[in-house]
């Protein structure tokens, strides 16, 4: 793709005999930017007739992103071009097994974004995995799945996403049954892989006959069907997650950024690592001490994207249990993480069903995102020091 420069100027300070532009910030504006950071620069922070001078800020545009293409249109997930009919299509949401014995795993690569949060506080705090797909008309063979928790049903709200899962704990029951929530569990193919049966449940789009065992299982086609759910976006979606860069974000020029070839995430059970590639300017995914392998297609899993949220939880049981304490209408910190640096943000997600909104914590300007998949980690607020940034 040849790649066009459009230099686009603003003017970011005038003069007093320029035109006046007052700037104001929006209303209910959800950023707090802490007395005590004195890095931080406001939004309404003098920027009109400062010593007279004029700022001329200098933006690469990449041309491509702002043509159209004959029957696609840009997803609203990742940006990339997609076949026009699944413009309105809800994505599906789904719970994969990330303990040692699950991998090796199938499918996650054609995720859109990919969510990595502590399952329980037990067993080394081990995670999980659930992986957002636009696409799924495509699944081969996803998973192994797992159970969901409290945490995945209100993420898949904002999504207006499908959940996909095998059960879970009591305390979901609130959640999954709340308008919201359409949801497929249980019941998806058995493959015989010489596991427990635990790890041997895949979903697969079409029906799945188990050569070894003549059984047969529906797939998501024909589950879907039987559920009779909206497959378009229906009225509970909130619009798009994402703005995107219409070039490529350089978030390394930003106040406050910092170089990162590596992300060490404090999750003790399977050492989650994010490593970047500079050739293909992604991030590279890692866990027990070896590069993640997508078994369908043999490829590294790796993102454009990486947003790192630091968020408390509460334990809801002596046995692990836990929900995340995502719906806070106040600011959280965080980083955004692209192209080899990472910028401080803040976040916020006001109810169980909104959407989560990450802003720059030095402009409280919203983030806008590369084209390309996105990893969302959620780390522990108790553990949030001893996250690396390399």
């Amino acid at each position: 793709m040849n790649l066009k420069k459009i230099k686009a100027f603003a003017v970011t300070a005038v003069g007093i005999l320029s035109l006046l532009f007052v700037f104001t910030a929006c209303s209910n504006d959800p950023v707090e930017i802490p007395d005590d950071d004195s890095d931080v620069v406001s939004i309404n922070s003098d920027l009109i007739g400062k010593d007279d001078e004029e700022e001329v800020k200098e933006e690469e545009i990449d041309e491509d992103l702002l043509e159209t293409k004959e029957g696609c249109v840009r997803s609203e997930l990742t940006n990339e071009w997609i076949d026009e009919s699944l413009e309105k299509q809800r994505p599906i949401a789904v719970m994969v097994d990330n303990e040692l014995t699950a991998l090796d795993h199938y499918g996650v690569n054609q995720s859109d974004v990919v969510y990595e949060l502590m399952n329980s506080t037990a067993n080394g705090r081990i995670t999980r995995l659930m992986c957002i797909i636009k696409d799924w008309e495509k699944i081969e063979q996803l998973g192994s799945i797992r159970s969901t928790r409290t945490t995945n049903v209100m993420l898949s709200f904002e999504w207006n996403a499908i959940l996909v899962h095998d059960g879970g704990p009591f305390y979901i029951d609130g959640y999954i049954a709340m308008p919201q929530c359409n949801h497929l569990s249980g019941g998806f193919a058995r493959y015989s892989n010489g596991k427990n049966s635990e790890f041997t449940e895949y979903v697969t789009y079409e029906d799945y006959k188990n050569p070894t065992t003549g059984k047969s299982y529906n797939g998501l086609k024909k589950r879907l069907d039987d559920a009779g759910f909206s497959l378009d976006y229906n009225k509970y979606y909130e619009g798009k997650h994402w703005e995107f860069s219409k070039g490529d974000n350089k978030i390394g020029e930003m106040k406050g950024a910092k170089n990162v070839k590596q992300i060490d995430l404090p999750f003790p059970h399977n050492k989650s690592q994010l490593k970047y590639d500079s050739e293909n300017k992604v991030y590279e995914y890692y866990e027990y001490g070896k590069a993640h392998i997508d078994a369908l297609d043999g490829e590294t899993t790796s993102f454009k994207n990486v947003i790192l949220e630091c968020i408390s939880f509460t334990q809801l049981d002596v046995n692990g249990y836990l929900t995340y304490n995502v719906t806070d209408s106040t600011s959280h910190e965080g980083y955004y993480v692209t192209n080899g640096s990472a910028v401080p943000i803040t976040w916020t997600k006001a109810t169980p069903e909104g959407i989560t909104h990450y802003y720059y914590k030095s402009t409280g300007e919203e983030i806008k995102l590369n084209t390309g998949k996105t990893y969302i980690a959620f780390v522990p607020a108790d553990s949030w020091d001893d996250l690396e940034l390399k």
